[in-house]
C-alpha cells in the first residue's frame, strides 16, 4: 500500500470511528501460533523437530541459541556485530566456550560480522559461527490441527561442521540446536516476534515407538488431542519459573520430595529443579539421590525381584515380578512439591524405564563432578524422559510453568497432524 493509501485509512478511523476497511485491517494481520512435530529419536533418546525441508534441530530447553550447519544460500544475510541483536546472541555464553572477540565483534578484517559461539549440549563443544537471518517453516495452528503453512523469520548462528563431527551422543539426522530457553534469541522468543504472538509455548513430549509429539510456538493454549477430550491447556497445575546463576535454563522450586506420600529426609530449605530435554533421563544430585535411591527400595519392598545394575542405573528389578498397570510398574510415586502448593507427580511411567526385555530401572542418576549440597548446581535435573506424556505450558510473560500429566487412555503422540482442507 502507498504512503497515501496508508494515511487515508487513518483518517476513515479517525474521522469516522468505524471499523477501517478491509486493505487497512491486512496491514496487521492476526497473531498465529505455530505447530512443530517432536520426534524422538530411538538411537538418542533426544528430541527433534524439522524447522526446513532438509533440517531437524536437536530440542534443547536450556539452549539460548538456534543454531545449524547452514547451507549456502544463508551466508550471505550476516549481522553487524555493532547491531544489539549481536549482544543478544552473546548475552549467556556456555562455560566451555572462550570467545576470542569482544561483544561479537571479529578481527579487523571480519570486524562488520557478529560472531556467536553456539554450543553442542551434547558433546559439550562449542564453536564460533556468523549470526545469519533465515527462514523456518512451519505451519499456524488453533490448537486442534494445523491450519495454514507459514514462514517464520528468525536469526540463527551458522556453526561449523566440526561442531558436529563427533556424534557421540547426537541424533544421526540432526544439524543443529533449536534453543527453546526464555532469551530473546531461542526460538519461543523469535516466533513471538515473527507471528506477533504471545511469550509462552506449549511443549508435549512423546514416548519411544509412538507417533511424533508436539510444540505449539506462540500459544499457551487451547491444545486438544484426541475426539471429545477437554482442551488440556485448561486443565493445568501451575508454579513459578525462577532464575539461577544468570542460567538460560528453565528452573522451578520444590519445597520437599516424597514417594507416595513420605518426603525424602533432605536438608531444609528449597530444592532447585531444573529442566533439560539434553538429559534423556533425570539426575540428581548426591545429597538427593542417595535419600530417593533408599526410600524407593524400602518403599517398593521386593528385594526378591532385585537384578545387577545396568548402566547408567543402579537400582534394578526384574519387570516380570512387577505388577504393571495403566500407568506404569506399581512402584512408589515420586512427587515433587512445588512452590505454589501443587505437585509434579511420576508414576512409574515416568520413573521406571525397561532397559532390556527383562530388566526395568530407576530413570534417574547420580550427577557427576558436583559435590553433596553444592547450591551452585541444581539438585534435581528432570531429563526428557521425566516429561514425556506430560503437557507443559512455558509461559515466558506470566513467569510460571504449567503442566499436567496426561490421563492413561491419551499421549502426546496424539494431535491430530492432519492438515485443515
Amino acid at each position: 500500500m502507498s504512503r497515501h493509501g496508508t494515511l487515508a485509512c487513518t483518517l476513515l478511523v479517525l474521522l469516522l470511528a468505524v471499523a477501517p476497511p478491509p486493505s487497512c485491517t491486512a496491514l496487521a494481520p492476526p497473531p498465529r501460533a505455530v505447530v512443530v512435530p517432536v520426534t524422538k529419536d530411538p538411537a538418542t533418546s533426544l528430541y527433534t523437530i524439522p524447522v526446513r525441508y532438509y533440517d531437524d534441530l536437536v530440542v534443547d530447553l536450556s539452549g539460548p541459541l538456534i543454531w545449524s550447519t547452514c547451507a549456502d544460500d544463508h551466508l550471505p544475510a550476516s549481522i553487524s556485530c555493532h547491531d544489539p541483536t549481536c549482544l543478544l546472541a552473546n548475552a549467556f555464553p556456555s562455560p566451555s566456550c572462550k570467545p576470542t572477540t569482544t561483544g561479537g565483534c571479529a578481527t579487523a578484517a571480519d570486524e562488520k560480522v557478529c560472531t556467536a559461539y553456539p554450543y553442542n549440549p551434547v558433546t559439550g563443544q562449542c564453536a564460533s559461527g556468523k549470526l545469519v537471518h533465515t527462514r523456518f517453516i512451519a505451519n499456524t495452528t488453533d490448537g486442534k490441527r494445523p491450519l495454514t503453512q507459514a514462514s517464520v523469520k528468525a536469526i540463527a548462528a551458522c556453526a561449523p561442521r566440526s561442531l558436529l563431527s563427533s556424534r557421540r551422543g547426537f541424533p544421526a539426522r540432526a544439524t543443529g540446536v533449536a534453543g527453546l530457553a526464555a532469551t530473546g534469541l531461542a526460538l519461543p522468543a523469535q516466533v513471538a516476534s515473527s507471528q506477533r504472538a504471545a511469550a509462552k509455548f506449549l511443549l508435549c513430549l512423546p514416548r519411544l515407538g509412538y507417533n511424533p509429539g508436539v510444540a505449539i510456538l506462540g500459544s499457551g493454549g487451547p491444545f486438544y488431542l484426541d475426539e471429545g477430550l477437554p482442551d488440556f491447556a485448561s486443565t493445568l497445575d501451575h508454579t513459578p519459573l525462577v532464575t539461577k546463576n544468570g542460567s538460560a535454563a528453565y528452573h522451578v522450586t520444590a519445597n520437599a520430595i516424597a514417594l507416595d506420600d513420605a518426603r525424602l529426609p533432605l536438608r531444609p530449605g528449597a530444592i532447585a529443579v531444573a529442566m533439560s530435554t539434553s538429559s534423556p533421563y533425570g539426575s540428581l544430585r548426591r545429597d538427593v539421590y542417595r535419600p530417593l535411591v533408599r526410600a524407593f527400595e524400602a518403599g517398593l519392598n521386593r528385594s526378591d525381584a532385585r537384578v545387577a545394575a545396568v548402566a547408567p542405573f543402579e537400582l534394578c528389578y526384574r519387570s516380570a515380578s512387577l505388577w504393571n498397570t495403566r500407568i506404569g510398574y506399581f512402584v512408589p510415586a515420586v512427587r515433587l512439591v512445588l512452590a505454589g502448593g501443587s505437585n509434579y507427580t511420576m508414576t512409574g511411567t515416568n520413573s521406571m524405564v525397561d532397559v532390556n526385555r527383562e530388566t526395568a530401572c530407576l530413570a534417574f542418576v547420580e550427577m557427576k563432578g558436583v559435590n553433596a549440597g553444592d547450591a551452585s548446581s541444581p539438585a534435581v535435573i528432570l531429563g526428557g524422559f521425566q516429561m514425556e506424556n506430560m503437557l507443559l505450558q512455558f509461559d515466558l510473560e506470566k513467569k510460571r510453568l504449567g503442566f499436567v500429566r496426561l490421563p492413561y487412555f491419551t499421549s502426546c503422540s496424539n494431535f491430530n497432524f492432519t492438515k485443515a482442507q
